[in-house]
């Protein structure tokens, strides 16, 4: 399957999932899943990818259901009662999902502490945290970038998927846009901007990153678009919140279906 086809399949699959749950957050997982896709694709081994901004979690579980370690059993169940696929990803049931991931500011803390642990131990596995760019409003994300900068953890890659909305407005509005590539780069990170929708071009630079051990801890700023692929959707705070009715849902299918499997 090429990386379009995947772009439309795993969108087809998490707008089921969001539309038989009558579940919101759509719009955050369809601007970060192609990120998820290079990631998936570069992790090996027992290599980590940490979903901080976890209201994606439909995301990464069609992820982890391409990959096998979800059944399309279990899958059937997000969001339900009793269900081990809640609406922000739990601890203690699936291998990739080492820790909780729901409130934001998480993720770069425990993905740092990880990376720290394997340059101790001389482990030479990568570290790979996805954030969004309101989840750099928070203190904890700039102490965890400083500690990383400090501890020289050239073995945490951060992406940063900047749809440039959050919960209540554009990132610019609310505290400013902190996943700006120069206030990285100034307290030390090697960070780079891509495109966060071309899955070839994220891989070759997510490549060039981890191959440059220069002592520095490793950052892009994806430049993504919310509720991407879904014409409707794209760019509207509202799909931060809402879920679909049945007419919105088959507009949906529509849509992914002309913009990536023409």
């Amino acid at each position: 399957m090429n990386y379009q086809q995947k772009q439309y399949e795993y969108r087809k699959k998490l707008l089921a999932m969001y539309y038989n749950a009558n579940a919101g957050h759509i719009g955050c997982s369809l601007s970060c899943i192609d990120i998820l896709i290079a990631l998936f694709e570069l992790k090996s081994g027992d290599e980590r990818v940490i979903l901080s901004k976890g209201h994606a979690a439909a995301a990464l579980y069609t992820m982890l259901n391409e990959t096998g370690e979800i059944s399309d059993e279990t899958l059937s169940t997000f969001y339900k009662n009793g269900t081990k696929l809640s609406a922000h990803p739990s601890a203690n049931f699936f291998t990739n999902i080492p820790f909780a991931l729901g409130s934001l500011g998480h993720g770069l803390p425990i993905g740092c502490g990880i990376a720290y642990a394997n340059k101790l131990t001389n482990n030479k596995e990568n570290i790979f945290i996805l954030m969004s760019d309101g989840e750099t409003n928070e203190g904890t994300t700039w102490e965890a970038a400083h500690f990383a900068v400090a501890k020289k953890l050239d073995n945490l890659i951060v992406v940063i998927d900047k749809n440039k909305l959050q919960g209540f407005g554009y990132t610019k509005d609310v505290l400013g846009d902190t996943a700006e590539i120069g206030k990285w780069k100034s307290i030390g990170f090697d960070a780079i901007e891509e495109d966060g929708h071309d899955v070839e071009k994220l891989i070759k630079s997510i490549n060039h990153l981890k191959s440059n051990k220069n002592r520095l801890p490793k950052l892009i700023i994806a430049n993504t678009i919310k509720g991407k692929g879904v014409d409707y959707m794209e760019n509207k705070l509202e799909w931060h919140y809402l879920p679909m009715d049945i007419e919105m849902y088959n507009r949906a299918l529509i849509s992914i279906e002309n913009n990536y499997n023409a």
